[in-house]
């Protein structure tokens, strides 16, 4: 069954300016996690990457393997226009399920809650593939519901489920850190595989 949320949804969502998920800057949860990084070679994946600020201040801060995915080609675009050195090969247009390759850590950014919930065991079972052996996903999920969806919100319980199935370490926690709008309705998530 083909989902309405192809690739025509989200860049007329773009045009239109309906990006409720762009704050303009990195995820502070995420940002935290990126500044304990020590290690700046490990290869990075950011799925359903949106503007990808993470992605921007990764590159930034001397992460170079830094690779986005997006089913529109007009976040890439934006990025690419606010970091021109960023590497063409690691903007990728295309299907997050589709992809073929390894990473040592995925970083989960707003792509989980766009994704039908349908597809949300695909997602961890991808994610989980897309990992090499001790590799991490890191992110951010909402710990809410919505009326209709995207987003699609969800309980801690609910994605226990998910990851637990794919993964054998499983951290899932209410933010400390979360933008002030998003304050006591996140999530921050590590699985390691």
């Amino acid at each position: 069954m083909e989902s309405k949320l192809n690739a025509a949804y989200w860049s007329q969502r773009y045009q239109n300016n309906e990006t409720g998920w762009d704050v303009g800057s990195p995820s502070t949860p995420l940002k935290d996690y990126i500044d304990q990084i020590e290690n700046k070679n490990i290869k990075i994946l950011i799925p359903g990457c949106g503007n990808a600020y993470e992605a921007q201040y990764l590159f930034e801060n001397g992460f170079k393997h830094v690779f986005v995915i997006d089913l529109s080609p007009i976040p890439l675009q934006n990025l690419k226009e606010r970091v021109p050195d960023f590497p063409d090969n690691q903007l990728l247009k295309g299907d997050f399920f589709e992809l073929a390759d390894q990473f040592d850590l995925i970083l989960e950014q707003t792509m989980f809650c766009a994704v039908e919930p349908r597809l949300r065991m695909d997602y961890s079972r991808k994610a989980s593939e897309l990992l090499v052996k001790g590799g991490k996903l890191v992110g951010v999920l909402f710990n809410r519901e919505f009326e209709g969806g995207p987003p699609f919100g969800g309980t801690k319980e609910e994605y226990l489920g998910y990851f637990s199935t794919h993964f054998h370490n499983v951290y899932l926690e209410p933010c400390y850190n979360s933008i002030k709008p998003r304050q006591n309705s996140e999530l921050f998530m590590i699985c390691e595989k």
